[in-house]
């Protein structure tokens, strides 16, 4: 099935979120530096792109840089004048972003900031920078919920919150799975659930990147 859902990923990828010379060429550096490939196909990149669009946002807060493909697709669909705040763990991860995005020609969008991202977040509250009006988390999982936390303390009614990696192959509806990642996903999952200030969805996906889902949420007071 791995194979099949990869055709239909380019099928359509073809025909919606053609071949892209900067885009495969920050793919290849991320290859080349020897970057993890969890990063998100071309169709998720493109699904960003046209949710930046729908929503409006001008504001943006990304958890989880690692190469920055995911920050370029949403970059160009900004606004002029709109901004994205992108958190990166890795000093190594962040160096290849940052000349990815250099290279996009969209460095002027993207403030990069390196460090752990439970300590930058803090120090975004009250900043010209926020609230923001929509916010894409994919990070380490385990931390999920905290950044959930984070990000309603940063947002406003209408912000979207996306939860990238949420289905783990359908590990997630084992309670006794012994994967802190799994375990960090259903802590997420149910604060979602008991959080009287969302409205959440979740959609499993097929594709490029295997069998897993994300998360769709909105801010409504």
């Amino acid at each position: 099935m791995r194979e099949l859902w990869t055709q239909v990923d380019d099928y359509y990828g073809d025909l919606l979120a053609p071949s892209d010379e900067i885009l495969d060429s920050v793919l290849l550096a991320n290859e080349q530096a020897g970057l993890p490939a969890i990063g998100v196909s071309r169709l998720q990149g493109k699904f960003l792109e046209v949710l930046v669009r729908v929503s409006g946002a001008r504001s943006i807060l990304e958890i989880g840089t690692l190469g920055g493909y995911s920050t370029i697709w949403m970059a160009r669909a900004l606004p002029d004048g709109g901004r994205i705040v992108t958190l990166e763990l890795d000093p190594r991860h962040a160096e290849v972003a940052l000349a990815n995005l250099l290279r996009a020609g969209v460095g002027e969008r993207v403030d990069l900031r390196v460090g752990k991202a439970m300590e930058s977040l803090p120090k975004l509250v009250g900043t010209a920078a926020a609230p923001f009006d929509l916010i894409f988390i994919d990070a380490d999982k385990e931390s999920y919920p905290e950044y959930l936390d984070w990000s309603l303390k940063l947002s406003h009614p209408g912000t979207v919150i996306v939860g990238d990696n949420v289905v783990r192959d359908g590990k997630v509806v084992d309670p006794e799975c012994d994967d802190p990642r799994v375990q960090g996903i259903r802590r997420f999952a149910a604060r979602l659930a008991a959080e009287p200030r969302l409205s959440s969805t979740a959609m499993q996906t097929v594709g490029a990147k295997g069998y897993d889902g994300f998360t769709l949420a909105v801010v409504q007071s």
